[in-house]
């Protein structure tokens, strides 16, 4: 394997853990815990692991003798950067409490669990990929784990390697399937414990006990610095409003980062616009009053950020989008037998409701039949296909000429479109993500030796010093509730939302007109690894206004 200067420069990087990581443990149990809505439903799909303490993390004197274990860890859904440095921490916390335990990485995602396709991770392995991005030391996949026939091959596998324990690596959908399979087991009496860790560079898995997610950091610090290279871009030629859409299907919490760190001109938040009621319409005219007044100005040039999943936040395209779910589910065959877009848009529009029926065919075509789209394997829309920001270029674009030609617009628009997504989730994670993983890793090992299942992993009070950070353990259940899913009701982990009354948004709100007319672009720069705290260590300003 050839090495760049800065991966072997890594490599010897040593993360940075809280002080009752680095000695004996002991466990402090908290309040005792309960789902955020749907209590009854999800304590009666869960009724061993529902209930659980929270659980944190103390120094403890005693020296602690614990058995030898048989770990397998998972890699689920999307890469986010620092996935290796959690399998890293795992490792070294499972050696350090007992040197004889073993750690088998399943390839390729949760199939490998049910397929039995592993290798054990040795210390040979895992020194390769400390501190780097990506999720290639297994690989990672999209398999959901929700039937019985699986959990039972999963159990069957496990058993031959004489696993006692499953670490999971994911995001609120993986989590989920870590709870489903933490509750199978114990109602089985198997004697395997499943452990979560919360992973999503998209930030909308976090609660009080779960600050982070972890990437988030990484992935907003890659994005920001091609944010603030085509400002300096567009400031520098001054002809181009730039479109850029971001990651963040189900939440704006990377925009709303990257406006923060990078003050662009404009930044749509998808929150705000479900909560104002917004019609695409509305949003289009938003970004046509910054042109027209930044003309006005002599400036015709910009910057636009815009969440990913925007369109499934204006209240009309959301009961449409949730309406095509459903419908594409029942009628997946006939739809897929026909064989223009034009008759799948005019069979589909005839099974709709009148009211979204209308939006439906007053889309352009190209965005309807962007929405008809194959779902993702948990029957979501894939929004990062859908091209909103060429959409909202070509409608900018329509309603400028039409006040150009009324003599209410005297300048020049021009858009450019750029989507960045998978720049941002195998990049080398910064000094706060690399410490922050290998911490969770460490606090996962902990949770096992000490026989805890259906948790999550958690590491928080994260402004501080990584020396002062707590770590501990979550329910998984306490952050539940019950969602429709491929037409029907399904216990899932809670997406956290951008909060309008928040300190992140309200530092946004009250700058933005301001960031709109006097051009008052960050320049981040890349992300810097080795040098002064101050520049290396930074948490993300979310986290730094939050906390």
């Amino acid at each position: 394997m050839i090495k760049s200067p800065l991966q072997i420069a890594r490599e010897k990087y040593v993360p940075k853990v809280p002080a009752a990581l680095k000695g004996s443990v002991k466990i402090v149990e908290g309040r005792k815990t309960q789902s955020v809505a749907d209590q009854s439903d999800i304590e009666k799909m869960f009724p061993n692991t529902y209930g659980l303490p929270l659980l944190s993390f103390e120094t403890d004197g005693s020296e602690k003798k614990y058995p030898a274990q048989k770990v397998g860890v998972i890699l689920s859904g999307g890469q986010a950067p620092g996935g290796h440095n959690v399998i890293s921490g795992l490792f070294d916390g499972l050696k350090r409490l007992n040197d004889d335990s073993k750690l088998y990485g399943f390839l390729g995602g949760p199939s490998g669990l049910i397929d039995n396709e592993y290798k054990e991770l040795t210390s040979d392995i895992i020194a390769h990929y400390r501190n780097t991005g990506g999720f290639d030391i297994i690989g990672s996949g999209r398999t959901k784990l929700e039937e019985e026939a699986q959990f039972d091959k999963a159990l069957e596998n496990c058993k031959k390697l004489g696993i006692n324990a499953l670490v999971i690596i994911g995001g609120d959908d993986s989590n989920t399937n870590a709870a489903v399979l933490a509750e199978y087991f114990v109602a089985k009496g198997a004697g395997i414990q499943v452990i979560g860790v919360p992973k999503t560079i998209d930030g909308d898995l976090k609660t009080e006990m779960i600050e982070t997610s972890f990437g988030f950091d990484t992935a907003c610090k890659v994005y920001s610095e091609l944010i603030g290279n085509i400002q300096r871009d567009a400031n520098s030629a001054r002809k181009y409003y730039h479109f850029i859409k971001l990651m963040g299907r189900s939440a704006s919490h990377i925009a709303l980062e990257c406006a923060l760190q990078t003050q662009p001109n404009i930044a749509i938040i998808s929150e705000e616009v479900e909560a104002k009621n917004m019609t695409l319409d509305d949003v289009v005219d938003q970004i046509v009053e910054v042109v027209v007044k930044r003309a006005e100005n002599g400036d015709n040039f910009g910057s636009v950020l815009i969440p990913e999943g925007l369109v499934e936040f204006i209240p009309a395209m959301k009961s449409l989008i949730s309406e095509l779910n459903d419908l594409l589910a029942k009628y997946e065959s006939e739809v897929n037998a026909l064989e223009s877009n034009k008759e799948r848009r005019d069979f589909v529009a005839a099974k709709l409701s009148k009211e979204s029926a209308e939006v439906f065919t007053h889309l352009p075509g190209s965005f309807a039949n962007q929405l008809l789209l194959d779902r993702d394997p948990h029957g979501n829309v894939q929004v990062s296909m859908i091209e909103t920001e060429k959409l909202l270029i070509d409608m900018v674009k329509t309603k400028v000429k039409k006040l150009k030609k009324e003599g209410k617009f005297n300048g020049k628009f021009k858009g450019q479109a750029h989507f960045f997504g998978y720049e941002g989730r195998c990049a080398a994670p910064t000094n706060f993500d690399a410490d922050y993983t290998y911490s969770l890793g460490n606090t996962a090992a902990i949770l096992i030796a000490e026989g805890k299942t259906g948790y999550m992993a958690a590491v928080r009070n994260l402004k501080a010093p990584a020396d002062e950070w707590i770590a501990g353990g979550v329910p998984i259940t306490s952050m539940m509730n019950m969602e429709r899913r491929h037409g029907a009701m399904k216990p899932v982990i809670r997406k956290a939302l951008v909060k309008l009354d928040g300190k992140p948004f309200g530092k946004f709100a009250d700058n933005r007109e301001d960031w709109a007319m006097n051009t008052r672009y960050v320049y981040p720069g890349p992300i810097q690894y080795f040098g002064p705290k101050e520049v290396c260590d930074l948490p993300s300003k979310t986290l730094e206004l939050e906390r």
